[in-house]
């Protein structure tokens, strides 16, 4: 079996550092016997930091890495002297990268943009020397502050892919051969179901050299929702699109049951997706006259745009971008 390159989830302990303890010393040397408290505070510990880079598509690069340790911060010094920081580790991620807390589940970051960081988990502050509690009344103080700890537990990495449409439709609907024709992708095509079983994302270039990206996402059956089939590896990604595109093959044998199970899928996943733009093509009409259009057309919602199109023959693909880049840049309101 081919193993695929594509990891959109891990999970990973994650440590950042401890602060470093502040010192408890007193200034002695040949020429003062009896010297002042002097003890330096103590070091940051590191961070752990995720950081956003366009070129990453997958978490494969992070799937061995099961324990993220970060250097603590070094104990203070004497003679004023601070402990040198931990240094930080940074965690590079494709944009769309969500971090969760596994116990809770609680999301902590998200990275959507190249070059963005966020400090993830902040290593702990640095304890203070005795030097910082000396007053008039107690000018030898004998304790300093140890440093705070860091914070440690099981994370979830999760990747929802970012894509301007995204084609959805049951296994074998036609969504990788659209994509390889309407974009440079090339995806893995076959007449079997789930010949897709990750996500392929691809540049669509419209007029103007204007550009949208196309997500052919694995095909949803019946029950995706309670994870059957591909299940939520695959609903996951869809949260992101601003469009969904249904494919519905012309030699369906219901078109409407076939979108009302896809909409069905979505809404029970999460009802959220229900308020994103909808546009419907047919796919591999080239086999269709236009009394059989017609007959189609009356069965699917009025309210809901819809295309004829076929992939092998480019019929209506033009329209198709035409539509797409239309809802895509309609004013919000």
């Amino acid at each position: 079996m081919e193993k695929s390159n594509f990891v959109d989830q891990i999970r990973v302990f994650c440590r950042s550092g401890h602060g470093g303890a502040g010192n408890k010393h007193f200034m002695r040397n040949k020429f003062t016997a009896l010297g002042g408290p002097d003890g330096g505070d103590g070091g940051r510990g590191a961070h752990i930091i995720l950081k956003g880079n366009r070129n990453l598509w997958t978490l494969l690069h992070l799937r061995y890495y099961k324990n993220v340790l970060a250097e603590d911060g070094e104990k203070g010094g004497a003679n004023n002297c601070t402990g040198r920081d931990g240094k930080d580790i940074i965690i590079e991620v494709p944009l769309g990268t969500i971090a969760r807390d596994e116990e809770t589940g609680k999301q902590e970051a998200e990275i959507l943009e190249d070059g963005q960081e966020i400090v993830w988990m902040p290593g702990g502050k640095g304890g203070l020397g005795n030097s910082n509690f000396a007053t008039p009344t107690n000018q030898a103080p004998e304790y300093a502050q140890p440093g705070l700890p860091g914070l440690e537990g099981w994370k979830i990495l999760e990747l929802k892919v970012l894509a301007d449409v995204g084609l959805v439709g049951f296994p074998n609907a036609g969504k990788s051969t659209l994509l390889s024709v309407i974009t440079a992708a090339k995806p893995k095509i076959a007449d079997y179901a789930f010949t897709t079983i990750t996500p392929n994302l691809g540049m669509v270039e419209y007029r103007d050299g204007k550009s949208f990206c196309i997500a052919d996402l694995p095909g949803i059956i019946e029950g995706a929702a309670e994870g059957k089939g591909l299940g939520h590896r695959f609903l996951r990604h869809i949260e992101r699109n601003s469009v969904l595109l249904f494919l519905i093959p012309a030699d369906s044998n219901d078109h409407k049951k076939e979108f009302e199970i896809l909409v069905n899928e979505l809404e029970q996943y999460n009802p959220e997706l229900m308020q994103k733009q909808f546009i419907i093509a047919i796919s591999k009409s080239d086999m269709l006259d236009d009394e059989l259009k017609e007959a189609i057309s009356k069965e699917l919602p009025a309210n809901i745009p819809r295309l004829f199109i076929s992939s092998v023959t480019n019929k209506g693909l033009i329209e198709l971008k035409d539509l797409l880049w239309k809802v895509l840049n309609e004013p919000v309101n």
